[in-house]
């Protein structure tokens, strides 16, 4: 049977599952394979910490060198997150001849054209299933499972924390900042959670996305983000009331030559595949030319989920190293040249949910509405809910499609108004 030498660089949580599957399913995944899978070095600048799974201390090693330089290592495992030294050691590996597996999103979106043109010019291959959606199959599905169609659109639920928070407060009735305590409370979010509720790890996650599916490296400065930290319990029910559900969204979009990116709480009808997907569950619903509309489904992180995805991925490249071609070319880098402008945030025209606290007094929604008029807001349905002796009031409306600069120009000027307390407004989207 033919054997590959694999070198692991993190050995934390997911990389402890990695090493459990590589050693402990290691006939299973000959079997499937028709190759031996040979974990040879596994490097951790923390050897003491104690581990879900035991491994042979020769296998343990706090220098890195020991994996980038030993010649019979074949592909080299990247998990210890982060740019710096990720990317040092990742281009040091190209450079040795190694291939590379990595669950890496934040490097790839940061940095993954120069290292993927590296690694085009070495004729290497990096290989990233577990950057995004966790055990989904999803990165092989564009790879290849698409690899005839052209992606319209991805509208993508990958952050597992929003997810969990946003369900929670929904089915709960809890307020966010409960509902995040509850999440860390589970660990599925972190002690500084900021990363994660304020949209950038989604931001990540699209950026490698928009890679794969439109050949197009952005920038995310280019990405629109917006997180939930503002998302009130108020807004979950009344969403609720007009048959509508909120979820952070990745979305994508080409249309002809231009291209939107953004990330930003969304409210879409309770009957889309999407408005289901409940918990710390991810869902990326994606629409081609030939297959229509798709959705891939599953946990997206954790330690098995991650662990699956990356074993994967090595027995993808073992095999592409023991047949006819060693090297898997990962991107149509031409195909991007047909986008020829991103769309910011201010070109792009949604309908809009809006809520303002408001003084109870009469003509409050003959101001507001006047401004929206002003700057060619239409208003498809407004609804003021009454409260009982309270001087503040909520004032809900939907309007029709606008353009998002006509509309953060005009909340500008409502907020302005001595009537107005607050004012939200959440995107929506039919999909």
């Amino acid at each position: 049977m033919k054997r590959v030498n694999i070198g692991l660089i993190g050995f934390g949580t997911v990389g402890s599952g990695v090493a459990r599957a590589l050693l402990e399913r290691k006939s299973l995944l000959a079997k499937r394979s028709g190759i031996e899978l040979v974990l040879k070095k596994i490097c951790d600048k923390d050897l003491s910490r104690r581990r879900s799974v035991i491994v042979n201390k020769s296998l343990l090693t706090d220098n890195v060198n020991e994996i980038l330089n030993d010649k019979e290592i074949d592909i080299v495992i990247e998990l210890i997150g982060g740019i710096h030294p990720a990317k040092e050691i990742i281009i040091e590996a190209l450079k040795k001849g190694k291939h590379v597996v990595t669950a890496n999103k934040a490097l790839l979106a940061e940095e993954g054209l120069g290292l993927f043109k590296l690694a085009d010019r070495l004729n290497k291959n990096i290989y990233f299933e577990a950057s995004v959606g966790g055990g989904i199959p999803l990165i092989k599905s564009l790879k290849e499972g698409l690899v005839a169609n052209r992606v319209e659109a991805i509208y993508g639920i990958v952050n597992g924390t929003c997810n969990f928070i946003l369900t929670q407060m929904s089915e709960r009735g809890i307020s966010f900042k409960d509902a995040l305590a509850e999440a860390q409370k589970r660990g599925f979010a972190e002690r500084k959670p900021t990363l994660d509720i304020e949209g950038f790890d989604s931001a990540h996650k699209l950026a490698v996305l928009t890679q794969l599916a439109f050949g197009k490296f952005v920038k995310m400065s280019d990405i629109f983000i917006e997180g939930i930290s503002r998302i009130s319990l108020q807004d979950i029910r009344y969403a609720a009331e007009l048959g509508l559900v909120i979820k952070l969204l990745a979305i994508a979009k080409k249309e002809k030559d231009e291209l939107e990116v953004r990330v930003h709480p969304t409210m879409i009808p309770r009957d889309h595949l999407l408005a289901s997907v409940g918990g710390a569950f991810n869902a990326i619903y994606i629409s081609a030319d030939m297959v229509g509309d798709m959705l891939f489904y599953g946990l997206g992180a954790g330690q098995n989920p991650t662990a699956s995805a990356v074993v994967s991925d090595l027995v993808s490249l073992a095999q592409a190293l023991n047949g006819e071609e060693a090297y898997v070319r990962p991107f149509d880098f031409s195909q991007g040249k047909s986008i020829r402008h991103l769309r910011k945030i201010d070109q792009i025209s949604t309908r809009f949910y809006i809520r303002f606290m408001a003084i109870d007094k009469p003509g409050i929604f003959a101001k507001i509405s006047g401004i929206l008029g002003k700057y060619k807001i239409s208003i498809a349905s407004v609804a003021q809910k009454e409260r009982r002796r309270a001087k503040i009031v909520p004032v809900v409306i939907i309007t029709h499609e606008a353009l998002e600069k006509s509309m953060r120009i005009a909340l500008e000027k409502i907020n302005k108004l001595a009537i107005v307390k607050e004012a939200v407004a959440i995107r929506m989207e039919e999909t």
